[in-house]
């Protein structure tokens, strides 16, 4: 097999595995995961993810479901296809970012495993906006909208890995490691690339201003409060840049 083509392979396998709880077969002759180069094919387990819970949404709906209780279903599903690695994400910075007084007290809420008053209404927040928004496009938009979004939400996480440095010296982040700038740009390249395939020129312009602005401020507010990244902020991003998109694409609809 060509190397670039079982490079690739690896990628999407090793992303797949990081991503989702889908069972990822082995790879006889594998060496160990390289995570870090796997971060290009993040857009494109992302699309998958979107299809994914776009066809629950549009099989829902198609049994009689109305659009809220069917969006709500859809996203749940999609919450146990990737066990929740970002929404977890995200409740751990609203924690530690609303409750820390410091960068340590932030970084030690941001470990602890429990839920705390800032995560529960975070995440309260965003599934009820996800559910909202979805509910909102036309059904013929559902699929490609959806492919698009989770694409899209999931390009930043290779710049903001690449370009920031480590809050802390462990933490997944550390160990899935630092992608370089070549990988940092293919993953932008192929979810512009999707996005272009599955949206009007105009409409994919926003939505990769509109997410490549939620993770800028999401960056620049990690920054300030922790003095950089963890696998916990990543996490974050996406799922401002997922809530972004969502909320631009059904407000476009």
């Amino acid at each position: 097999m060509n190397p670039i083509i079982s490079q690739w392979l690896d990628d999407l396998l090793n992303a797949m595995a990081f991503l989702t709880r889908l069972p990822v077969p082995s790879r006889a002759g594998t060496t160990s995961p390289d995570l870090a180069r796997a971060y290009r094919a993040f857009p494109l387990i992302g699309a998958l993810i979107g299809a994914l819970i776009a066809c629950a949404d549009l099989l829902l709906l198609r049994a009689g479901l109305s659009p809220m209780p069917a969006a709500a279903l859809a996203l749940g599903a999609g919450l146990l296809l990737t066990g929740a690695i970002h929404e977890d994400g995200l409740a751990d910075v609203a924690d530690g970012f609303g409750g820390g007084r410091d960068k340590a007290g932030k970084l030690e809420i941001m470990r602890d495993s429990r839920l705390g008053t800032f995560g529960a209404l975070a995440l309260l927040v965003t599934f009820a906006a996800k559910v909202g928004a979805l509910a909102a496009l036309p059904r013929d938009n559902i699929l490609l909208d959806m492919i698009v979004i989770h694409a899209l939400s999931r390009a930043p996480l290779a710049v903001i890995a690449a370009r920031m440095a480590y809050a802390r010296d462990d933490g997944l982040a550390v160990a899935t490691g630092r992608p370089d700038a070549r990988t940092a740009f293919a993953s932008c390249f192929v979810a512009v690339v999707i996005a272009l395939i599955c949206l009007p020129f105009g409409a994919a312009i926003r939505a990769m201003l509109v997410v490549a602005a939620a993770a800028f401020c999401l960056a620049i507010f990690a920054q300030r409060q922790i003095g950089g990244q963890t696998g916990d902020v990543l996490g974050a991003a996406e799922q401002v840049g997922e809530v972004a998109l969502l909320a631009l694409l059904s407000a476009q609809a």
